[in-house]
């Protein structure tokens, strides 16, 4: 999302917020310690939260509404309206709408204002995107390139590939969030009866199964983690620096890991995360078992996948039926 231009006039409640550093607000400081120490958000939804309320707290003040009880839903409207003319998504302005809400809510139980003035503000639609994900056969000659006697076996011995690949097993075997992998402890991983427990978003607890290349790989990992781990951490997935590996990191080393291996597209946590709820769901077609596995609150989250089995069924259906070929 690019930076908002900033404008002159203050007296226009439309226009956009500009991006001037942190706002010195006794309130979003009580707000961000309670996301952080009550209801324990990952670091990334929180910087999330900060962001898009320091933005909104900039233009508060720039349209002279001094306090937070100011805002009425016919100015969090016109804030809404001033951003999408400005070319700022459906997404992102839901996502800004929905941290204004929980703000308001926290507000509302502190005695601070009286009722919720996003409650009812909807953020303009935006063109669905159906998650992207590779197909099995593509994942697996990927995972498969490991093998001994293959073109990598030489880089093999190399504890961080070692490291990259069982970060990558566990990812698509499991169904993992990047957050979700980062978290995970050595003591976590239970071998003899090949699951994991996940720490999920909002530190919601779930397990989940191990399949067992997956599980060998995190063994073989394991084997060669002593020889960068830190003698006091607990993180299963560590950098070269001994210490628990960090986002950027984990995304860096799978692009890298999936170049070496000639993958033809960018491999990145997520587009893992995408190929096992899709290759699930077309084996299975059990749809609740998929929410349960992902850690989704609501099954609507997970339904986007059914779009993605039919775009499956489509395409072979195009490339099978005769009378679909005969159209070509």
């Amino acid at each position: 999302m690019g930076a908002d231009k900033d404008q002159s006039s203050a007296a226009d409640v439309s226009a956009p917020a500009t991006e001037c550093g942190p706002v010195p607000d006794p309130l979003l400081v009580r707000f961000f310690s309670h996301l952080r120490d009550e209801r324990r958000v990952s670091p990334h939804t929180l910087s999330n939260y900060r962001r898009d309320l320091e933005r909104i707290a900039r233009w508060r003040l720039q349209n002279r509404l001094a306090d937070w009880a100011d805002l009425r839903d016919a100015d969090i409207r016109r804030y809404i309206a001033g951003r999408h003319r400005a070319g700022i998504g459906g997404r992102t302005l839901s996502r800004e709408l929905s941290a204004l809400r929980t703000l308001f809510d926290f507000l509302m139980r502190e005695r601070i204002v009286r009722h919720n003035p996003a409650r009812g503000v909807r953020a303009p639609k935006s063109a669905r995107r159906l998650p992207g994900n590779l197909d099995a056969d593509t994942l697996s000659a990927l995972l498969d390139a490991d093998k001994p006697g293959s073109a990598s076996a030489e880089t093999d011995a190399d504890p961080l590939t070692v490291r990259d690949t069982a970060m990558v097993e566990l990812l698509y075997s499991s169904g993992l969030r990047l957050a979700e992998l980062i978290a995970i402890e050595v003591r976590d991983i239970d071998a003899a009866d090949a699951t994991l427990t996940v720490v999920g978003k909002g530190a919601k607890t779930r397990r989940v199964p191990i399949g067992k290349c997956a599980l060998q790989a995190v063994a073989s990992w394991l084997a060669v983690r002593p020889h960068l781990a830190s003698g006091d951490e607990t993180a299963l997935f560590v950098s070269s620096r001994g210490r628990r590996i960090h986002p950027r990191t984990v995304q860096q080393r799978l692009k890298q890991w999936a170049k070496l291996r000639g993958a033809a597209r960018n491999l990145h946590p997520h587009l893992l995360r995408h190929s096992f709820a899709s290759h699930l769901l077309e084996s299975s077609g059990d749809l609740r078992a998929v929410q349960e596995l992902l850690g989704h609150a609501d099954i609507a989250t997970t339904q986007v996948y059914t779009h993605l089995d039919f775009q499956h069924l489509a395409q072979v259906y195009d490339q099978a039926h005769p009378r679909a070929r005969k159209r070509r």
